[in-house]
């Protein structure tokens, strides 16, 4: 008996100790970007500040793009994710090219802005985006919100994919040995600026940055309301002697709407608490305010974020 009390004691605190470790212990998964852009990085960066943050906690780094990371957290794929403002709110409110409303999405954190780039060999005499017919373009894979942005930019000057030579979809890196070689001759991306993908191919072809004059930018906002217009100024690119508009929208951190609010509020509160050691990885986070990270970029706030900015006087 003594020996049978024993064990009912040993299996009666194995399952005490077994309820009490998820409360400590905090196992999630983060999607990121492709690699050669600026998500991948950060991602890491934000996994560090996070692990060092909530004791117990671990994160893995997946890889994503700004449409399916919304898929994966809304799924249940992923924890947390990266997301484009001008992407999720299409989530949000269930529209294209999402299949119903994503309503598992809530909005941690904005943290910059991201510049669409179309960028043309300087002797393919592409000089605007609608030169580009005819012409073999490279863009990032389907559910990448670059690629979303290629087809609505090509489309408010009268293009689809069709009207092209050949449409290639992959990584940075690969558009890049695609235009070096010549075998593309239109480079379209989302990322900050300079775009070190952008200087890679700067450093072996002469490149030319296409404008988005206003009349185009409004034939996109009647698109998607999402998308803001911003200045590549002059100098970003070797050779680039103007200032030259374009569009792009805000990058921001998503997070399942289902995390604890305890977590999300601490995750929200570490990264205000470590701007400087993000800024080290993009240079665009840098300077970065509470008040920043807590931007309305039209995706409901989770309660553990709205909590922090609220005790920070950020909203």
């Amino acid at each position: 008996m003594h020996r049978l009390n024993y064990l009912k004691f040993g299996a009666v605190l194995a399952a005490g100790l077994a309820l009490a470790l998820p409360a400590a212990a905090q196992q999630m998964k983060m999607m990121t970007g492709p690699q050669g852009g600026s998500w991948y990085p950060l991602g890491g960066a934000i996994q560090n500040i996070i692990e060092k943050a909530i004791p117990g906690s671990s994160m893995q780094v997946l890889p994503g793009a700004g449409i399916s990371n919304v898929v994966g957290v809304q799924t249940g794929k992923a924890d947390l994710g990266f997301g484009n403002a001008v992407s999720s709110v299409d989530g949000v409110n269930g529209l294209e090219p999402f299949k119903g409303k994503q309503d598992n999405i809530c909005q941690l954190a904005t943290l910059y802005f991201q510049y669409f780039h179309a960028v043309a060999l300087a002797d393919s005499g592409v000089k605007t985006v609608g030169d580009a017919k005819g012409k073999a373009l490279t863009t990032q894979q389907k559910g990448n919100t670059g690629e979303q942005m290629t087809r609505d930019a090509l489309k408010v000057y009268g293009l689809n994919y069709g009207a092209l030579s050949k449409v290639n979809f992959g990584n940075y890196t690969d558009s890049v040995s695609q235009l070096k070689d010549g075998h593309a001759q239109v480079f379209t991306l989302i990322t900050t600026v300079p775009a070190s993908s952008v200087m890679d191919l700067a450093s072996a072809r002469d490149i030319r940055v296409l404008e988005f004059p206003d009349d185009k930018f409004r034939a996109l906002q009647k698109i998607n309301k999402g998308y803001d217009k911003r200045i590549i100024k002059a100098g970003s690119y070797p050779k680039q002697d103007k200032d030259i508009q374009t569009i792009g929208t805000w990058t921001h951190l998503i997070v399942s709407c289902k995390l604890p609010e305890d977590t999300v509020y601490k995750i929200t509160k570490a990264l205000a608490s470590n701007v400087e050691n993000l800024g080290n990885v993009v240079s665009a986070v840098k300077g970065m305010s509470i008040k920043d990270m807590a931007a309305d970029v039209g995706v409901p706030y989770h309660p553990g974020a709205k909590k922090f900015y609220q005790e920070a006087k950020a909203l």
